[in-house]
């Protein structure tokens, strides 16, 4: 290989990564700005690909090489301050659960399936559940085929909550444990709900659930990222200001190391159990160096994490997740200082997201009226 060749295409590599990094950082909601947020781990393996590439060339730098190599050295640092809380090497949110002689009536088994509407295999999802037993099924895409299928675990499931649509965002809520004044919201885009109830836990104790499945902004769904935003904020807020002991579920269409999502963190004060474990991409399947995490969970500081782990395929462009939590609410006190607190700016911040995501709201909510119009 011509070495002037390589020599070039490494620094072509090394400016694309910087200019990525940094095109990231306008504070624009557009798909096309927002969009670079998801692939920071790829990112950040091919700004390293660069960074060693040009220190192989060292010799042979002038004033421009310097300065690209010190922008891109910035660029990496931060996308592995962004990457490092999802591994080992980071201090763990949630604690690991302890053992409890009856830690059963303690545990919460919750598993998040994107099951892919077209997706027609759906005897592995049943498979999966049958063999894991979550206590809590929460599928999302899923439309009156899928609620049909899904009617075999109907019987170890005895409280339900079903919203079959067609449109990619149907949702359902498959419940061992008793659900209390269950409640289909659409807090945003006409269309689209999510679910919020009560629910109580083996040990009698009633905490907040919430299943959430907003758009994602991309070119061939929302321009922008606003009224995903919006949801998410609205539901951290209204956690927080009612002081509730909650778990937020779904798919989020956003990656944990956004800044919305840090966002909501901070607004609500729930946990994230990944931090300091291990990264769950759980998107895409058929894409192993494209994947990142779109399937979430977060809860309140009263539980620990017994395990978290991504389920084999059902055929989904999405791997199903399962989170097992334990009801510890003497950790919560401790667990509280982990969370991270809202600085200066965040709750007008989120105010503003909120009224400008309920803006675009309506305006997304008529063009999915005047679509469907068109096809009656």
């Amino acid at each position: 290989m011509d070495l002037s060749l390589f020599y070039y295409g490494i620094q072509w590599l090394a400016g694309f990564i910087a200019f990525v990094t940094i095109w990231g950082w306008i504070p624009l909601d557009n798909w096309w700005v927002r969009g670079v947020e998801f692939p920071r781990i790829q990112i950040m393996v091919l700004g390293i690909v660069a960074w060693i590439g040009m220190l192989g060339f060292w010799s042979e730098w002038q004033t421009g090489q310097w300065a690209l190599f010190i922008v891109l050295s910035i660029t990496l640092a931060f996308q592995l301050r962004m990457i490092l809380p999802y591994t080992k090497l980071w201090k763990k949110e949630v604690q690991k659960a302890k053992d409890k002689s009856d830690k059963q009536a303690h545990h919460i088994k919750i598993m998040v399936s994107n099951v892919l509407t077209p997706n027609d295999d759906t005897q592995k999802l049943v498979a999966l559940v049958e063999q894991k037993q979550p206590d809590i099924l929460i599928t999302l895409e899923t439309d009156k085929k899928w609620e049909a299928a899904l009617h075999q675990i109907e019987s170890d499931y005895p409280y339900t909550v079903k919203v079959p649509l067609d449109n990619l965002y149907g949702m359902h809520l498959y419940s061992k444990l008793e659900l209390i004044d269950p409640d289909i919201k659409y807090l945003i885009i006409d269309d689209i709900p999510s679910i919020h109830t009560q629910m109580r836990l083996q040990s009698g104790r009633v905490i907040w659930l919430y299943c959430l499945h907003p758009m994602p902004p991309s070119p061939t769904e929302a321009d922008k990222s606003t009224t995903r935003d919006a949801e998410l904020l609205m539901v951290g807020k209204h956690i927080k200001e009612n002081d509730q002991t909650a778990i937020l579920a779904g798919d989020l269409n956003d990656v944990a190391w956004s800044k919305t999502t840090r966002r909501f963190q901070r607004i609500s004060g729930l946990l994230d159990p990944r931090i300091g474990r291990h990264f769950i991409n759980t998107f895409h399947v058929k894409y192993p160096f494209l994947r990142w995490a779109l399937d979430h969970i977060f809860h309140s500081a009263c539980f620990t994490v017994v395990d978290i782990k991504r389920m084999p395929s059902i055929g989904s462009d999405h791997f199903p997740v399962m989170t097992t939590l334990q009801y510890e609410p003497e950790e919560a006190s401790q667990q509280e200082g982990n969370a991270p607190t809202a600085e200066a700016n965040d709750i007008k911040e989120t105010d503003h997201k909120i009224h400008e995501g309920k803006k675009e709201g309506k305006k997304v909510s008529e063009e999915h009226r005047q679509e469907q119009r068109r096809f009656v």
